[in-house]
């Protein structure tokens, strides 16, 4: 919700959005390889969530005060039901909150 309202409010067009390649991550910024190539890009992210997108994962780019920033990378988990949400790792670590109350922890059902 929260992209989708900074979309609204900055009025996007088609052209400015784009999607690409992480081609390299580190200290806080992103390389990302689209139609163009964009370095050090910023990485924005909701409030308390703090992340450095592998290499090689998508990732969408949009325009942000003259310049452009790195919002968040297509996640490759198509498993989860609509509500649900996981938090993982390039090592394999993950956490799921699922709908009817469970958390997984590494696989491990907490109720």
């Amino acid at each position: 919700m929260w992209l989708l309202d900074y979309v609204t409010k900055n009025s996007f067009q088609k052209d400015d959005i784009s999607c690409g390649d992480v081609t390299a991550s580190s200290r806080g910024a992103v390389a990302v390889n689209s139609s163009l190539e964009h370095r050090d890009l910023p990485i924005v992210a909701p409030f308390g969530i703090a992340y450095n997108p592998p290499v090689g994962e998508k990732s969408v780019v949009v325009p942000l005060q003259g310049g452009r920033a790195c919002v968040g990378v297509i996640s490759p988990y198509k498993s989860l039901k609509p509500g649900e949400l996981m938090l993982f790792s390039k090592g394999g670590a993950s956490i799921v909150l699922k709908n009817d109350g469970t958390v997984l922890i590494n696989g491990k059902v907490y109720e």
